[in-house]
């Protein structure tokens, strides 16, 4: 049995839901929120802290400051506590109530960003937040995970080689674009060693990670408003974007089948469902999708008919099933 001493050493690499038989789409889902943090960020946040003490830059009194929508500060509120360093989430007013209560549970502090910048929205404005708490006190340590590169190595190390292992025959692998951090971790191995396995990126509708124009976005997790600095277009075979209805719908479609997954996992699963409609013919192959995390954190928004009809229109729900409770 797995016995335990810090947080982050738990982590389910082996656990796939068959969408075939759920609805009918020819996917395995690798759900990644079964650890402590509750999402494949935790990956990330490992490998980038464990780097910066190698690199001799955290040291005792140090104080963690990571710009995140939240899974990532959930991660590293987590982290934090276990090694007893203090620890800065800057957000913005899309972050989940749920996960900004998470990192204040295990210590951390939020610092909530409220107006978007002119140029690169709420990403820009809380890189800016971040740059100037580092300027003011020498204690702060930002990992920055848009440029760090263990955050695209560790899925380079651990993410992909499981998908690998555990489908030996795979055609396709569908993995959502937010700093990209998994994506390149995960294209970067597959064109390694396994080039003949296609990497499809699934985008929000909005985001400008792919030279798409910015619109206003809702959910937190995919999408961006700055273009990623890990990006590299040359490791990803196509991209699909995701308007924000599609994602609520597959999340409630998902839902009423007994699966509680977030935004996110909404998203990949709803583009992975086009790309598969439009490019197979029919044809078999095998195909499996990245769930970054469960839907817990989202039961005030996406999963709150009220919420979702008051963000996309009375409409929004009108294909999907709601859950009886979901309309109080």
């Amino acid at each position: 049995m797995p016995i335990i001493s810090s947080p982050q050493e738990f982590n389910v690499e082996d656990l796939y839901v068959d969408l075939d038989a759920v609805l009918g789409i020819p996917v395995h889902l690798k759900c990644e929120g079964f650890n402590f943090t509750g999402s494949v960020k935790q990956k990330a946040a490992v490998a980038m802290v464990e780097a910066a003490e190698e690199a001799g830059e955290l040291t005792p009194g140090s104080i963690l400051v990571e710009s995140s929508s939240g899974n990532l500060g959930v991660a590293l509120s987590i982290i934090a506590a276990s090694k007893g360093y203090g620890f800065v989430c800057v957000t913005d007013s899309r972050c989940n109530l749920a996960s900004k209560r998470l990192m204040e549970a295990f210590g951390a502090v939020v610092h909530t960003i409220t107006e978007p910048a002119r140029e690169g929205g709420f990403l820009a404005a809380r890189i800016a937040h971040v740059r100037a708490m580092c300027d003011e006190d020498e204690r702060y340590v930002w990992l920055n995970q848009y440029v760090n590169q263990a955050n695209w190595k560790a899925h380079h190390r651990h993410t992909a080689p499981a998908v690998a292992r555990a489908h030996p025959g795979l055609d396709v692998l569908f993995v959502g674009a937010g700093t990209t951090g998994t994506l390149m971790g995960c294209a970067r191995w597959f064109k390694e060693h396994r080039p003949g396995v296609r990497v499809v990126a699934v985008d929000s509708v909005g985001s400008v990670a792919f030279g798409h124009p910015p619109e206003p976005r809702m959910i937190p997790g995919l999408g961006t408003g700055v273009r990623p600095q890990l990006l590299d277009e040359s490791f990803v075979d196509d991209v699909v974007m995701v308007p924000e209805p599609d994602t609520i719908r597959m999340c409630h479609r998902l839902a009423a089948r007994g699966f509680l997954f977030g935004g996110s996992t909404g998203t990949v699963v709803s583009g992975a469902a086009r790309w598969l409609a439009e490019h197979t013919g029919g044809e078999r192959i095998e195909a499996v999708a990245l769930a970054p995390d469960l839907g817990e954190r989202y039961l005030d928004t996406v999963y709150h008919a009220n919420w979702a009809q008051g963000i996309y229109g009375p409409d929004v729900l009108d294909d999907a099933p709601v859950p009886q409770n979901s309309l109080s």
